[in-house]
């Protein structure tokens, strides 16, 4: 499974492209005012669950009077006794006012009348079930969970969601998909730049890839690479040099490195395991990578249904330390890789690899060696010059924005000294990320043209392939904003909480996010879907629980954090156990190894750090606990478990023609 969709999908992507600019129906939404007196309330709202009634008198001129003062009289709605037939009351001091936490108790339209002095006003409001409420996420879950279809589970999760907000409409509600919430998310200025950058660091990533760069950079780290433990010290990390992708990461590192594995004698089970655990972990983790805009886009959704106006970017960047996943797994690469200990079934490849010569088990069926189309074609020079310079100079003027923007915003703002985590605050990162990408693709494209590696026209070539490959996780991203948007008018998160409040408490919420998370993941074998799920779902649903528990803003936002990055470790760790994830299956590829093999053996390893994150982060965090403490106890636990239940790997000394100037792996020696 891709975790931007499957190859089936990608038949789909011209159509659903196609209505995407050709849907020409109009939806308006409903609004409440007469002379004076203004409502401002949902035009659907859902039966028994609480909603709020913003009111504001107006004066002659038709500008918000702030001498006003008297009583509004409601009547249509309850305050929550069930009292439908008598008026509610708001008092009001300057005009303006907020009636909250009131009710219907019926379904179908109803008149919400309200009156104060000589001045009324009138709604015409909508109840519905609120079991409906539910139903298109759930729906999109299950669909994505029964035939793995991505793009199809998401549309009909919003043309659902879109039919019971267009009155049942069922055909309506199929062409309010793409004219009402796709056009919607594409129109939006900060989605629109992060779909740009996405697709511009996609073709960064094609130019880099065939201009040798990406090979480059890692053949640079694994002439460290020669002895058993040294090479796999350099299989975990290689991984932080190809940060910015996941796939290059993945087909760069398998094929570059397995025939100094093989030579060191360390089974291709373990290759397919440094491999895989340093590609996903690594690209939702950095601040700079195909996954930031997406990860980014879907957190903005989630701030803006909860009406907040934090700088999704600086949110993501809070979420890092609370990775505890994709964090402590790579933490346990290292250890695995310095000890030279392993357990399970990975003992058992290490051991055939060391003693037997034998990198594959006998009867084992390799996966197709995946290094096609040229792309790693050996004629073309793998300097990693080609590679270093257009990704740091994506680092270096995307700090630069950020700090130039956020200077500009707070001198706007008239203030005189700040800190640099408010000048990342007040930055504007969709702008400087979009100047990152394309600086980032001028600097690859001038180096592969000057040097005379790539022509302009395979440039070009190279780098629309790039964006091509972007393409179905854009609409993906489209669509997910697309299901965000639906949850936020069919109130999803509020019904949630009504049923939720009385049952679970928002400190558990993080690792019940965790593990749906991985739940779904490891089903549909796809992160980023995983995440466009359940992103507008928990953080309106986690905000909702904090604050009807009254957590101070601070403790609450804390909550939010964790909550968050469980969407995203958990998303990670279940892709990271699916035999049918993408990465996974890319892994077994690049590093030829038997696919089920791979998955039997990583499976242990990603269960204890997946174990240790949920137990010794997730759960402490929740109450008040650093992150960074959790992170150094799952870190001294993952090294007990290791040294404690972990056997020494069998000795293997490499001769001359692999030592080189290496010397001798000292580190193992006999066995436990």
């Amino acid at each position: 499974m891709n975790r931007r969709g499957k190859t089936f999908q990608a038949a789909f992507s011209p159509v659903i492209l196609l209505l995407i600019f050709t849907a020409v129906l109009t939806v308006s939404g409903l609004a409440g005012s007469d002379g004076r007196l203004q409502l401002d309330m949902p035009g659907l709202v859902l039966k028994d669950v609480p909603f709020s009634i913003d009111v504001t008198v107006l004066n002659e001129v038709g500008v918000w009077d702030h001498n006003y003062t008297g009583r509004v009289e409601f009547r249509g709605i309850s305050s929550g006794e069930r009292d439908p037939g008598s008026p509610v009351f708001l008092d009001l001091e300057n005009g303006k006012g907020t009636l909250a936490k009131v009710v219907v108790d019926t379904t179908g339209y109803r008149e919400v009348t309200a009156e104060t002095g000589d001045f009324s006003a009138s709604m015409r409001v909508r109840g519905i079930p609120g079991i409906l409420s539910i139903l298109p996420p759930l729906l999109a879950i299950l669909l994505a969970l029964v035939y793995r279809e991505v793009v199809i589970a998401l549309v009909a999760g919003t043309w659902l969601g879109a039919t019971f907000l267009f009155d049942y409409n069922i055909l309506g509600g199929f062409y309010r998909v793409m004219d009402y919430f796709v056009v919607n998310a594409v129109t939006d200025p900060n989605k629109a730049q992060i779909i740009i950058f996405s697709l511009m660091f996609g073709g960064l990533v094609g130019i880099i890839t065939r201009n040798g760069g990406a090979r480059g950079i890692a053949n640079l780290i694994t002439r460290f690479a020669s002895t058993p433990r040294r090479g796999q010290v350099s299989c975990v990390a290689t991984s932080f040099f190809l940060f910015f992708d996941d796939y290059a990461n993945v087909l760069v590192r398998g094929n570059l490195l397995r025939p100094i594995t093989d030579r060191l004698r360390i089974s291709r089970e373990k290759l397919a395991f440094f491999v895989d655990v340093g590609a996903a972990t690594v690209a939702s983790t950095f601040f700079i990578s195909t996954w930031i805009g997406y990860e980014v886009g879907l957190i903005d959704q989630g701030l803006k249904i909860i009406g907040s106006e934090q700088n999704a970017y600086t949110v993501f960047l809070q979420t890092i330390p609370f990775m505890f996943y994709p964090i402590t797994a790579l933490i346990l690469a290292f250890i695995i890789a310095i000890s030279g200990r392993d357990f399970g079934p990975m003992w058992e490849a290490e051991r055939r690899a060391r003693e037997e010569g034998k990198p594959l088990r006998d009867g084992a069926e390799p996966a197709t060696d995946l290094a096609e189309g040229g792309e790693l074609d050996a004629d073309v020079p793998a300097r990693w010059i080609n590679g270093a310079l257009p990704v740091l100079s994506i680092l270096a003027v995307g700090i630069f924005g950020l700090y130039l923007t956020g200077t500009r915003a707070l001198e706007a703002e008239g203030a005189a000294g700040y800190s640099l985590g408010e000048i990342v605050g007040a930055a504007d990162s969709y702008k400087a990320l979009l100047w990152a990408s394309l600086t980032g693709c001028v600097v690859a494209m001038l180096l592969s043209v000057t040097q005379g590696i790539l022509s302009v026209k395979v440039a070009i070539e190279a780098w629309v392939k790039g964006l091509k490959s972007m393409v179905l996780a854009m609409i993906i991203l489209i669509l997910a904003w697309s299901i965000g948007s639906v949850t936020e008018e069919l109130h999803t998160a509020e019904y949630l909480v009504q049923i939720l409040r009385e049952v679970l408490s928002p400190y558990w919420l993080p690792s019940l996010t965790f593990i749906v998370a991985a739940l779904v993941a490891f089903s549909t074998g796809t992160s980023w879907a995983t995440m466009a799920i359940l992103m507008p779902l928990v953080i309106p649903l986690s905000h909702t629980l904090g604050v009807d528990l009254g957590l101070p803003p601070a403790e609450n936002h804390h909550l939010m954090l964790g909550v968050i990055s469980s969407v995203l470790s958990g998303a990670v760790f279940g892709d990271h156990c699916s035999p049918i994830s993408d990465t996974t299956i890319l892994s077994s590829m690049a590093s030829a190894c038997d696919h089920i093999d791979h998955v039997r053996t990583q499976l242990p390893y990603a269960l204890l750090a997946a174990v240790g994150g949920v137990l010794i982060g997730d759960i402490p965090t929740a109450y008040g606990f650093s992150p960074w403490i959790s992170l150094a106890l799952s870190t001294s636990v993952m090294l007990l478990v290791v040294m404690v239940f972990g056997k020494k790997v069998p000795a293997y000394h490499p001769g001359p023609e692999i030592l080189g100037e290496g010397g001798e792996d000292s580190g193992s020696t006999g066995s436990r």
